[in-house]
């Protein structure tokens, strides 16, 4: 199965998500689905910038939404200067076989500036979900 990879970007700065299904942490007869996402922040801006703060809103296929708020990424706020990047790997699970997810960053430039920029909202599908297009 090929990968897929989402993208989205705001004031040059750069989110690419990746998500795959994990099927040795996944159980149709539990329905339990899980997906490991890994996501890449490249700051192609001219200032350094920091992540304080992440907003997610996952979405089942029954439209039950979650919302996660909290400081920064897997227990880290990452600095950024020009030309830098950060890359981590999370993961989700759903009680259905596919879903969404999407979200923003809040962000600190070196001036002190707050601002937020878009993660692009990715697709969960698990292999056995069949798709169904109109």
């Amino acid at each position: 199965m090929m990968a897929i990879m989402y993208r989205a970007v705001t004031r040059q700065i750069e989110v690419t998500v990746e998500p795959n299904f994990v099927p040795e942490q996944s159980s149709a007869d539990r329905s339990r689905y899980f997906w490991a996402y890994t996501v890449v922040i490249t700051n192609s801006g001219d200032e350094t910038v920091q992540l304080k703060t992440r907003h997610w809103i996952i979405t089942d296929a029954t439209g039950r939404q979650q919302e996660v708020k909290g400081e920064g990424v897997v227990g880290e706020q990452p600095t950024l200067a020009p030309g830098e990047r950060f890359e981590y790997t999370s993961g989700v699970p759903l009680t259905t076989a596919s879903g969404f997810m999407t979200g923003r960053y809040q962000m600190v430039s070196a001036t002190g500036e707050r601002f937020e920029i878009d993660v692009p909202t990715f697709s969960l599908d698990s292999p056995d979900n069949k798709r169904v297009l109109n």
